[in-house]
């Protein structure tokens, strides 16, 4: 299954008062994996930024002045996006903008849903932990996703704490699938049956040339070990007991 995480800065919080898109990020997933594959850009919005707007992302206008424009790299843009699932946190904002920019240059196929299909994290967040805070800066911190090199916020750190907040979230082990290699033939089949074993309680088996670092236990910690299993032993049947 193809995915892509994207987010949005803009110049301000609403197209009604002609608020335009500064900078794209996307990621893609393939079967739960990140590929390496991104998309950024910075855009012109010949406009001016809101002061509120400018104090969350760190972007001015003066900062845009020699980037493209939204047509100039829309072709790029929904070749990128064609047929996935677009994940994003809460989509209407980031989908009514895309929308709203396409709308402008009269785009034949001004809708998101004409190019790929939408999955919210804010709505599945909110059928998840009903009555909670589900902010992605909320969602990283109950997931201990961290998001601790991020100053401010920008398309694509966000889209980076978005994929790990999407797999936590759904039950993906994070760590594990979050490679910048492109999974190989069969590799969402494998971790589908890896997570089906881990549900079960059993351990799945990552990567058999997987080097572990072994601590053994010094002498002083092997006799204080013993003498908490004679105490055990004195209560009854030890099942740590080996001898």
């Amino acid at each position: 299954m193809r995915q892509i995480v994207l987010d949005t800065e803009t110049t301000g919080l609403s197209t009604g008062h002609g608020h335009r898109i500064i900078e794209i990020g996307c990621l893609e997933l393939v079967d739960r994996r990140l590929t390496g594959r991104e998309f950024h850009r910075f855009l012109n919005p010949d406009r001016d930024i809101d002061e509120g707007a400018e104090a969350v992302h760190g972007i001015s206008r003066a900062d845009l002045e020699n980037e493209p424009r939204f047509p100039e790299i829309v072709d790029d843009l929904l070749a990128f996006l064609k047929g996935a699932e677009l994940v994003i946190h809460n989509a209407s904002f980031d989908v009514g903008f895309l929308e709203y920019e396409l709308s402008l240059m009269k785009h034949p196929e001004p809708t998101i849903e004409q190019h790929a299909t939408v999955l919210d994290t804010l709505t599945l967040a909110r059928k998840i932990h009903p009555g909670q805070r589900n902010s992605l800066d909320a969602l990283c911190k109950r997931y201990s996703v961290d998001a601790t090199k991020r100053d401010v916020h920008g398309a694509l750190i966000d889209s980076e704490l978005l994929a790990n907040v999407y797999l936590a979230m759904t039950g993906g082990q994070t760590a594990l699938l979050l490679d910048e290699e492109s999974p190989g033939p069969g590799a969402g089949a494998a971790a589908g049956r890896g997570q089906a074993r881990a549900e079960q309680g059993q351990a799945a088996i990552v990567g058999a040339d997987l080097k572990l670092i072994v601590v053994k236990a010094s002498a002083e910690e092997a006799a204080a070990h013993e003498a908490m299993l004679k105490k055990i032993r004195k209560s009854g049947a030890c099942v740590w007991d080996f001898d």
